[in-house]
């Protein structure tokens, strides 16, 4: 008597804790895809001229991109190199 409420227990932690996996399944998929959305939306600002803010916060502008580097000036006479991916914020065109 013992070993069969011991196993009906089992099977209920069982139960539920694949009812908690599926649900933070979906949860994170819907996270993963507002987060794919947003990267999109932020690549698609990436053009010449935009205003962008950095991941370590600096402003700068484009001047030109070639592939997945991207031309930044910084200051009038300070252009900077950088990764597409670094780009935190596209804030104007």
């Amino acid at each position: 008597m013992n070993l069969t409420i011991v196993i009906w227990t089992c099977v209920t932690v069982g139960v539920l804790i694949g009812i908690c996996a599926i649900v933070l399944a979906v949860i994170s998929s819907r996270n993963m895809k507002k987060s794919r959305e947003n990267m999109k939306n932020l690549q698609e600002g990436i053009k010449v001229g935009a205003q962008i803010l950095f991941g370590g916060g600096i402003y700068g502008k484009i001047v030109r991109i070639k592939g997945d580097v991207i031309d930044v000036e910084i200051s009038k006479t300070t252009v900077i190199r950088i990764s597409r991916y670094g780009i935190q914020e596209v804030l104007s065109e």
